[in-house]
C-alpha cells in the first residue's frame, strides 16, 4: 500500500512554517501595541474621516453599481464586457490611469507621494456561472439576489467605492495604491490574473496585495488553501460490446485507478495538517452498447501544507498508474494508455501574523469595532503568500449565503462598515502622505 506519509517525510524540505494556520483571533492579544496606535490614529484623521462619511453617501451609487455589474455575464475566460464596464467606472471615479492588461485584468493607478511601493486592493471579475445564465437582480427590501451578487461582485464594487471615498476625500497615500478587477480566479481560471500579474518579469512590482473575496466582517485571511487537480484521461481501442468482447475498456481502468487512489488516500491522509482529495467530474463513452475508446475523471486535492499537498499529488500519480498497468496486465486484449492534465495549481502557505500587513489588518478591524480572526481560504492571495509577498484576504461584510448558487444573495446589513475597512487597511500599509 503507498503511504502518503512516507512521500510527505522526504517533501519536508523547504515546506513553509504554518504554525499561525490555526490561530483565532478573537482578542487584541495578537496586535502589537505599535499597530493598534496606527490604527487609532488615522482613524481619526480629518479627511479618513470625511471618507467613511463618503462612504455612507455613495451608498445608492454602490449599490446601483452593484446591480449593474451583476447583470454582466463574467464566466472564467469570458470576463471582456464586465470587465470594460468595471473600467469605465475606474475612469469615473477619477483614477490617474485605468488599464487593461494582456490576460483581459483591469487596473487603475492612484498615485503616491512618494510612489517607492506598489499596495495592491483586488477583487475578482469573474463568477462561477455560465455566460447564458439569468443574471437579474431580483432585489428584496435590503436583499439582492442573484447569481455572483456576492462572490465577488460586491467585493468589486468595494474596490471602486474605496477609490472613489479616497479621491472625494483628497486622501493622499505615500505608496502608489493600484486597485485591481483580476480575471480567472473560479474553479478552471486557476488564479490565472493573479499569477500573470506576480509572474517572472512583470513589468509591475507590487509590495502588498489586499484582496476582497468571502463574506463576514472580520476575517484576516493569512493562510493560502492549495489545491492540485487533475483530469485523467483513459484511451483505448473502442470496439463493439459483444463483438469485441474482451478488448480492453477504458472505464473499467478508470474505475480501477479511482478504486486504488481512494483506497490509498483515504488510509493516508488523517495524520498532519488537514489534507482532502475528491473525485468530481466523470466522463466518456459513446453508447451502452460500445466498449469506450475514452474515459476520463477530474480530481481535486487540497491541503493546508505545501509539503502535505506535494505528497499526495505523488500519491495519486502513483495510484493512477499502478492501477492501468494492473489492469492492462490482467489479460484483456491490448492495452489501455493513461494521459495525465494539470488543470488546477493553486499553492499553499501560510504568512505569520507578526508580517506588517497582517498587523495592519487584525488592527484596523478591532479600531472598527469588530473582533478579528486569522483564517485559511483558497484566494487571489494564495500566489502572493507563496512568493513571500505580504498578503492578505478580508471579507465583503453584510450577509450573504447560498454562494456559487442560482438564488445567491447579498443583504446590505451595515455593508458601509466593510468598504470604510478596507480602505483604512489600504491607508495604513501604503502610509498617509502630505
Amino acid at each position: 500500500m503507498i503511504n502518503i506519509n512516507h512521500i510527505y517525510t522526504s517533501l519536508l524540505i523547504g515546506r513553509l512554517m504554518l504554525a499561525g494556520a490555526h490561530l483565532h483571533a478573537q482578542d487584541t492579544s495578537l496586535i502589537s501595541r505599535s499597530y493598534t496606535h496606527e490604527a487609532s490614529k488615522t482613524v481619526k484623521d480629518n479627511k479618513v474621516q470625511k471618507s467613511f462619511e463618503i462612504i455612507d453617501e455613495l451608498e445608492p451609487q454602490t449599490t446601483k453599481d452593484l446591480i449593474t455589474l451583476t447583470e454582466i455575464p463574467a464566466p472564467p475566460f469570458g470576463e471582456k464586457d464586465r470587465g470594460l464596464a468595471f473600467k469605465a467606472m475606474l475612469e469615473q471615479a477619477g483614477a490617474d490611469k485605468v488599464w487593461v492588461d494582456e490576460v483581459g485584468n483591469v487596473l487603475a493607478l492612484r498615485e503616491g507621494t512618494k510612489g517607492d511601493r506598489t499596495i495592491v486592493l483586488d477583487a475578482h471579475i469573474d463568477t462561477v456561472f455560465p455566460i447564458d445564465t439569468d443574471l437579474t437582480v431580483k432585489i428584496k427590501g435590503d436583499t439582492l439576489i442573484a447569481p455572483g451578487i456576492g462572490d465577488d461582485t460586491r467585493g468589486l464594487v468595494m474596490v471602486l467605492t474605496v477609490l472613489r471615498a479616497m479621491n472625494a476625500a483628497e486622501i493622499k497615500t505615500q505608496a502608489d495604491l493600484l486597485f485591481v478587477g483580476t480575471v480567472g480566479e473560479e474553479g478552471l481560471g486557476d488564479l490565472r490574473g493573479v499569477k500573470h500579474l506576480l509572474r517572472e518579469g512583470a513589468e509591475l512590482s507590487i509590495d502588498s496585495w489586499i484582496s476582497i473575496d468571502g463574506g463576514s466582517l472580520g476575517r484576516v485571511n493569512n493562510g493560502a488553501l492549495g489545491s492540485t487537480r487533475y483530469r485523467a484521461i483513459f484511451r483505448g481501442p473502442g470496439g463493439h460490446s459483444w463483438g469485441a468482447f474482451g478488448l480492453a475498456n477504458p472505464h473499467h481502468a478508470l474505475g480501477k485507478a479511482i478504486d486504488y487512489f481512494t483506497t490509498s488516500a483515504s488510509q493516508n491522509i488523517y495524520e498532519g495538517p488537514k489534507t482532502s482529495y475528491n473525485i468530481g467530474r466523470i466522463g466518456g463513452g459513446t453508447s451502452v452498447n460500445s466498449i469506450p475508446f475514452e474515459s476520463w475523471f477530474e480530481v481535486d486535492m487540497r491541503s493546508l501544507d505545501p509539503g502535505r499537498l506535494l505528497a499526495i499529488d505523488s500519491l495519486f500519480k502513483t495510484s493512477v498508474n499502478q492501477a492501468v498497468k494492473y489492469y492492462n496486465d490482467s489479460g484483456v486484449n491490448g492495452e489501455i494508455k493513461l494521459e495525465l492534465q494539470k488543470i488546477g495549481d493553486r499553492p499553499s502557505g501560510v504568512q505569520s501574523k507578526d508580517v506588517p500587513l497582517i498587523q495592519r489588518a487584525l488592527a484596523a478591524t478591532a479600531t472598527l469595532g469588530t473582533s478579528p480572526r486569522l483564517t485559511t481560504g483558497s484566494t487571489n492571495a494564495n500566489i502572493p503568500i507563496a512568493k513571500g509577498i505580504p498578503a492578505v484576504t478580508i471579507g465583503r461584510g453584510g450577509r450573504s449565503g447560498n454562494a456559487h448558487s442560482l438564488d445567491e444573495w447579498w443583504a446590505n446589513i451595515d455593508g458601509a462598515s466593510a468598504i470604510k475597512l478596507a480602505l483604512l487597511i489600504a491607508v495604513l500599509e501604503a502610509g498617509l502622505g502630505k
